[in-house]
């Protein structure tokens, strides 16, 4: 059985003190959730205080970037090294508005997964297709390109330190989910596809997780499905009390 795992993204919201308050609310919270394991994602400049607030509760800290050299001449660039200094066990890679606003490539991609888990922490693998992708009928082609450029070179020791989140880019932030069918249709495929590349019993045990659209109203039912592993949340983890009912879901 494949442990559970819900992250919440904060992404670019919240100032250190409202960061503060909402660790403090989710400390609380979650202090009895068990069986799954949690992670929350703030802002970097929040990390730090947020991470002494949650040092003694069941959520983790994660980063939600981070350029892949361990130091050097990049200003303005955070590594997985002062990630895991300052109380990281994980970094989101790839995630979609880094592929759609920021220009990152799948190979450049890779050589983030690459660092992450060459400094000991664990990423947060995103892949996922667009509207138009989908339309066209190409998000089988689409996932696979970005898991097998993505995970390139990777090897069985190392991809136990990945978990993978297919995010629909058009389910993201619009209040748009795919169905549960679509979810697992998806994820269903890409644990295919990582069978194929790393083997039948390593592919059963890494977690995909489901991102887009992930509200309390709608976690039981994705998280019904053989193949979803958890939620990447976005908008919803911002709420103490919704996220708090996310993480603590119910099976059905």
């Amino acid at each position: 059985m494949r442990k559970p795992f819900i992250a919440g993204n904060w992404k670019l919201h919240k100032t250190v003190a409202e960061s503060v308050a909402l660790a403090r609310e989710l400390a609380h919270g979650l202090a009895d959730v068990k069986e799954r394991d949690v992670a929350v994602a703030p802002a970097f400049t929040a990390l730090a205080s947020v991470a002494a607030v949650l040092s003694e509760s069941p959520v983790a800290l994660a980063g939600q970037n981070c350029y892949p050299e361990a130091q050097g001449a990049f200003t303005g660039e955070v590594s997985p090294y002062l990630l895991k200094d300052v109380g990281c066990r994980h970094v989101i890679v790839g995630h979609s508005e880094r592929r759609q606003l920021f220009g990152e490539t799948d190979g450049f991609i890779n050589t983030k997964v690459k660092a992450v888990v060459g400094a000991g922490l664990t990423a947060i693998f995103c892949i996922g297709e667009t509207l138009a992708e989908r339309e066209e009928e190409r998000t089988f082609s689409v996932l696979e390109h970005q898991v097998r450029i993505g995970l390139n070179g990777l090897d069985a020791t190392s991809m136990q330190h990945v978990i993978v989140a297919y995010e629909p880019v058009w389910a993201i932030g619009t209040g748009r989910t795919a169905t549960t069918g679509q979810a697992q249709e998806a994820h269903g495929f890409i644990r295919g596809l990582l069978a194929e590349m790393f083997g039948d019993v390593l592919a059963q045990e890494i977690r995909i997780l489901y991102g887009g659209s992930v509200k309390a109203d709608n976690i039981d039912a994705l998280m019904a499905q053989p193949d979803v592993d958890g939620a990447l949340v976005g908008g919803a983890s911002l709420k103490a009390d919704e996220f708090v009912r996310i993480a603590a879901f119910q099976n059905l």
